[in-house]
C-alpha cells in the first residue's frame, strides 16, 4: 500500500499486548505516511480495553503514545506529523469568513 501512495492508520489494536507483529509493522511505516485513528465504539486501547467499555475518540491518545514510542518521538512530535499527514490527505481552503 505504501508503494501505491496510501497512508497507513493505526487504531487501539496497536496497544494490545499480543499485537507485537502490528507494532513491528507500525515502526517501519515512514512518519510522513502515518495516521492515528479511533475505532469508536469498538477496540478501545489499553488501558481502557475490556469490561464492556466503549471506545471513544478521547482514547486515541493512548494509541498515539505507543506509536510515538515506536517512532522515537514525543507525543507532540507525532501529533505534528499526523496532523500534517491528515491535512495533506484532506486539504481544504478557508472561506472568506475564515471557516
Amino acid at each position: 500500500m505504501l508503494d501505491r501512495g496510501f497512508l497507513i492508520s493505526f487504531s487501539g489494536i496497536l496497544t494490545f499486548p499480543k499485537a507485537s507483529d502490528l507494532r513491528e509493522v507500525a515502526g517501519k511505516v515512514p512518519l510522513d505516511r502515518l495516521l492515528v485513528e479511533t475505532d469508536s465504539p469498538f477496540l478501545a486501547p489499553v488501558p481502557f480495553r475490556g469490561a464492556g467499555r466503549r471506545n471513544e475518540p478521547a482514547f486515541v491518545v493512548e494509541t498515539a503514545k505507543v506509536l510515538a514510542g515506536l517512532k522515537g518521538l514525543d507525543l507532540a512530535g507525532l501529533a505534528a506529523a499526523t496532523t500534517a499527514n491528515f491535512a495533506r490527505l484532506f486539504p481544504f481552503e478557508k472561506t472568506a469568513d475564515g471557516c
